[in-house]
């Protein structure tokens, strides 16, 4: 089949996995990788023709997947590690890492990821992987992720509402609160949609803990590394009260009203949330949909960031070759087509760069500008991480169902500060 006959990704495969020829190692064995397997938008077979691409390059050290099912996959992460049975490269979601690197499970990819491909790799996801007590890094994202606001230009503009023209003019806490009204008054009962829909879980704390933290509040003291007085402080009750106010004077689409009150009913002119929502929001408003950076909170503009990435486990039988596995993915011909198919932020800097959607004048520049100008703010590196997300996701549950908001933090604040406790404070942390 003649090369221009190709599809864009699979031309990128067949590219670099030939350029990958000249760095075939000299050991020998297969190197087993895990893979969690997306939410069913075609990520797992584009990753398994990666691999099949890397290991038709280097039948030496061909790349065995195994897809786990997403739900409970780091409850079998866990399981693995206990009975010794960790794969060579393990994808994970990016926070849970400081628990896996505290327990031991992985590998610094300092000295194993060549240093083109380290240099090459945007600052946010270089800060999200670094694990403090050692300043080594323990993990690589393929990609990045944000959040913003996605709006009806149209629906804006009959409210009279400012249309901010990038990061550097995002909205005020005031300003933000003044476009709900406006909107409401132009003629939608419901003006914002947050997502509540997605339910309790992760994204109640990557979605919402960026509220708290502009506001000058945080999950947890990321010195002190205790909840209390920080998640349960002055300034993170009043971010999740704004919160609760928006809910109680019904600008918020309810969980009950599905996942399209914004792109198909078109009931909603707001809605925040991340990266992946392009497909959906572009099919649906086209020409009308407008992307708006994260609003200025408090006296800090911050964005979530980070999502699933790879790392080296010390099962690992030769952590070198695994390294150089990640540099293949990493690596201009075969993340620039993954990226572009997949929607969000590129992990690095040339494929951002290049990127159509991305780069400069691209339709999702507000969130590659937002990562390279620090705005993005990882979730805490710290052990006790799984603990603290399902507190705070417990607090934020209730806090919309009108809860009082003082208590339901201070209850996730107790729950993360037992956690720590239970562990002796997760030494070296605390200390």
């Amino acid at each position: 089949m003649p090369m221009s006959t190709l599809s864009k990704f699979t031309r990128g495969l067949l590219l670099a996995g030939a350029a990958s020829l000249f760095l075939t190692p000299a050991w020998a064995g297969d190197i087993k990788v895990w893979h969690h397997g997306g939410r069913g938008d075609g990520e797992r077979e584009k990753i398994a023709k990666m691999l099949e691409a890397w290991s038709a390059a280097h039948p030496d050290n061909k790349a065995v997947l195994e897809i786990l099912p997403e739900g409970a996959y780091n409850e079998q992460v866990q399981a693995a590690a206990l009975a010794g049975n960790l794969p060579d490269l393990l994808d994970f979601d990016g926070p849970n890492y400081a628990n896996y690197v505290w327990s031991g499970y992985l590998t610094p990819l300092n000295d194993i990821v060549p240093k083109a491909t380290l240099d090459n790799v945007i600052p946010s996801l270089i800060a999200q992987g670094t694990y403090g007590p050692d300043g080594k890094l323990y993990s690589l994202g393929m990609g990045d992720s944000g959040l913003a606001i996605w709006g009806s230009k149209s629906m804006l503009t009959k409210a009279t509402v400012r249309i901010p023209k990038g990061v550097g003019d995002a909205w005020t806490l005031p300003e933000f609160e003044d476009a709900l009204q406006m909107l409401r008054i132009s003629g939608l009962a419901t003006p914002l949609d947050l997502k509540l829909n997605y339910g309790k879980g992760e994204w109640f704390t990557y979605g919402f803990s960026p509220i708290i933290q502009s506001m000058g509040g945080d999950l947890i003291n990321r010195q002190t590394w205790q909840a209390k007085g920080t998640l349960d402080g002055d300034a993170s009750v009043n971010a999740m009260t704004h919160l609760q106010n928006w809910v109680k004077l019904g600008y918020v689409v309810p969980a009950s009203a599905g996942d399209d009150a914004f792109y198909g009913k078109k009931t909603a002119a707001l809605s925040f949330v991340g990266h992946w929502m392009w497909p959906a929001h572009s099919k649906g408003l086209g020409d009308d949909l407008v992307l708006i950076p994260m609003p200025k909170w408090g006296d800090k503009q911050l964005t979530g960031n980070g999502g699933w990435c790879w790392g080296v486990t010390k099962n690992a039988k030769e952590p070198k070759v695994v390294g150089e596995l990640i540099a293949y993915l990493l690596s201009d011909p075969v993340l620039g087509p993954f990226m572009e198919s997949q929607g969000g932020p590129p992990g690095t800097k040339s494929v951002t760069a290049a990127s159509k959607l991305y780069g400069q004048g691209g339709k999702l520049q507000v969130y590659a500008d937002q990562l390279s100008q620090g705005i993005g703010f990882p979730r805490p590196v710290h052990p006790a991480y799984p603990v603290i997300t399902a507190s705070f996701a417990q607090a934020v549950a209730d806090i919309v169902d009108g809860k009082d908001v003082k208590a339901s933090l201070s209850k996730a604040a107790a729950d993360i500060d037992q956690n720590i406790a239970d562990n002796k404070g997760y030494p070296p942390f605390g200390k």
